[in-house]
C-alpha cells in the first residue's frame, strides 16, 4: 500500500489488529512447540513469520501506529522489531508520545539515527525532545547547514506556536515570469510537496508578494505573466502566532496551505492543513485529559508506576473533596436516622447538580478555547446560566418533588426536595462559570481538573443544602 493512500476504515483496522494478534499467538505456540520438540515444524514457523511480515508491510504508517498503540508492551516490541527500518521514522511521528518513548527505548543509537535522518526539518523538530541526548550531537552533525538551521528554528518556538508546526517544503516562483515558464519549472519536480494547492510568489529579496493557486495556473493562457493573475491579498501568518487562532482561520477561510512570514514579510515557511488537523486533535485530547485530572497522555499499557504517577494528583484532590462530602453527611446523621427517606433522595440532588455543572463548565471552557468569551464577561454569563438553572430547578425539582410526595406521603418532603434541587442547580451554574474563569485569571488551563472540581462542589453543596433544609423544616 502506498503511504499516500487513504487509511483503512476503523472496522477494517480492527480486523487487521485481530489478525496480527492471532499471528503473534500462533507464532508463540510454534516457538513453544519447537522448544519442546527440537524437530518441530520450522516451515510452519517460517510461514507464520512471513505472513506477519506481509501484514505489517501492507499497513500505512498511521495504521501501524494504531496497531502498536493497541498492543501490550511485549507484543508491541515484537511487532516493532519486524517493521522495516525505512518506515521507522514515519511511524515514530504517528504514534503517541507515551508509546514513542517505549519504541525508542527498544532501539540502539544507530537504529535511531537511521530512522530520523531521512525526515524533514519540521518532522525532526517534533521528535528531538523524545530522542536520547547522546544521539543529538551526531544527528545535528549529519545535517547540512540549512537543515540544521531549520531544525533549530522550529525548536525555538513553543508547541502551540505556528513556528513549531510550519514546514519548509514549498514551491516559490517570481512574479516577472510567464505561466509557461512556471509550468516548465514544475515539470522538473518528480512530485510536488504534499498539500500543495498554491505556489508562493516572492521577489528577489524573498519577500512574499502574492500566491498563485494551481487551478489558476491551469485555466489561464500560458502567455500571461504571474503578476497579472496572482492573488496579492493572502492570509499570512507569523511564526509567533498562536496555533489555535491559525486553526480557526484555516476553518473559516477553507485553507489548505498558508505562507508563514517574518516581520519583514520574507517567506520563511508554510503551514498546511494536515498540521492543523493534528494540532486540533492533540488539543482536544489534551483538554479531555485535563478535564479528568490527567496530567499527560497515558499509554494504555503503561507500567503500573507510570499510570499511578499520572493519576495520583487529582485523585488525591478527589479524595479530599469526597472526605469533605462525607463529613457534610456526618453533620446530619441524626436527621438521616430519623427520616430514612433522606438517604434515598440525597444522591438525586447531588447527581443532577453534578450533571448540570458539567454541562455549564463544558460550554464555558469550549467558548473560552474559541476566544468567544473572557473573564470580563463573567457577570453576564452568571446571570444567564443561573436563570437557566432556576427554570430547570423549578421544572425538574417540582417533578421530583411530586414523586417524593407520592412515594413518602409528605408534601413537606416534596417541597424540600424541589428547593434543594433548585438551589444545587444554582450552585452548579455559579461554579460552572466561576471555576474556568478563576483558572484563567490564575494563568492556568481552564479545563484542568474541571470535572473533578465541579463534581466535588455539587456533591458537597447538594448534600449540605438538602440535609440542611430537611433538618430545618422536617424534623
Amino acid at each position: 500500500m502506498s503511504e499516500n493512500e487513504p487509511r483503512a476504515s476503523t472496522p477494517r483496522l480492527h480486523d487487521r489488529l485481530e489478525t496480527i494478534v492471532d499471528l503473534l499467538r500462533r507464532r508463540e505456540g510454534l516457538l513453544a512447540f519447537a522448544g519442546a520438540a527440537p524437530d518441530g515444524d520450522e516451515a510452519a514457523l517460517e510461514a507464520a513469520d512471513a505472513e506477519l511480515q506481509a501484514r505489517l508491510d501492507d499497513l500505512h504508517p498511521a495504521d501501524l501506529a494504531d496497531v502498536l498503540e493497541s498492543l501490550p508492551l511485549e507484543d508491541r516490541l515484537a511487532v516493532w522489531q519486524r517493521v522495516r527500518s525505512d518506515r521507522d521514522g514515519d511511524i515514530l511521528l504517528e504514534v503517541s508520545d507515551s508509546v514513542r518513548e517505549s519504541l525508542i527505548a527498544d532501539m540502539d543509537d544507530s537504529e535511531i539515527l537511521a530512522a530520523v535522518e531521512p525526515l524533514d526539518a519540521d518532522e525532526l523538530a517534533d521528535l528531538v525532545d523524545d530522542l536520547p541526548t547522546e544521539v543529538l550531537p551526531e544527528l545535528m552533525a549529519s545535517l547540512d547547514a540549512q537543515e540544521r538551521e531549520r531544525v533549530q528554528a522550529a525548536m525555538s518556538y513553543e508547541d502551540d506556536q505556528v513556528g513549531a508546526l510550519m514546514d519548509f517544503d514549498m514551491v516559490t516562483i517570481r512574479e516577472d515570469i510567464s505561466l509557461e515558464v512556471v509550468l516548465r519549472y514544475l515539470r522538473r519536480f518528480d512530485e510536488l510537496p504534499a498539500q500543495t494547492d498554491k505556489l508562493f510568489v516572492v521577489n528577489s529579496d524573498n519577500v512574499l508578494t502574492g500566491v498563485l493557486p494551481l487551478h489558476w495556473l491551469l485555466v489561464n493562457s500560458p502567455e500571461k505573466m504571474v503578476h497579472e493573475i496572482m492573488a496579492p491579498d493572502v492570509n499570512t501568518f507569523r511564526p509567533e502566532d498562536d496555533a489555535y487562532d491559525v486553526a480557526q482561520a484555516f476553518e473559516r477561510y477553507d485553507l489548505v496551505t498558508a505562507p508563514v512570514v517574518d516581520a519583514n514579510q520574507r517567506l520563511i515557511g508554510r503551514i498546511a492543513v494536515d498540521a492543523m488537523l493534528d494540532f486540533i486533535r492533540e488539543e482536544s485530547e489534551t483538554e479531555a485529559l485535563s478535564r479528568g485530572g490527567l496530567r499527560e497522555e497515558e499509554d494504555i499499557f503503561a507500567s503500573v508506576w507510570k499510570s499511578v504517577r499520572n493519576r495520583w494528583a487529582w485523585l488525591a484532590i478527589n479524595l479530599v473533596t469526597a472526605f469533605i462530602a462525607s463529613r457534610v453527611i456526618g453533620l446530619f446523621e441524626h436527621s438521616i436516622e430519623k427520616l430514612v427517606a433522606l438517604a434515598a433522595l440525597m444522591p438525586i440532588v447531588a447527581g443532577i447538580g453534578g450533571n448540570s455543572g458539567n454541562q455549564t463548565i463544558t460550554m464555558i471552557v469550549r467558548a473560552m478555547a474559541l476566544e468567544q468569551i473572557g473573564v470580563s464577561q463573567a457577570r453576564r454569563l452568571w446571570r444567564k446560566e443561573m436563570t437557566v438553572s432556576l427554570v430547570n430547578g423549578i421544572v425538574w425539582g417540582g417533578a421530583i418533588g411530586i414523586v417524593a410526595w407520592l412515594l413518602y406521603g409528605s408534601i413537606s418532603l416534596g417541597l424540600v426536595m424541589m428547593s434543594a434541587m433548585t438551589l444545587n442547580l444554582l450552585l452548579a451554574a455559579f461554579m460552572g462559570v466561576g471555576i474556568p474563569m478563576l483558572m484563567t485569571k490564575l494563568g492556568r488551563d481552564p479545563a484542568l481538573g474541571s470535572s473533578v472540581l465541579i463534581t466535588a462542589m455539587t456533591d458537597s453543596g447538594g448534600f449540605f443544602i438538602f440535609l440542611g433544609l430537611a433538618t430545618l423544616f422536617l424534623l
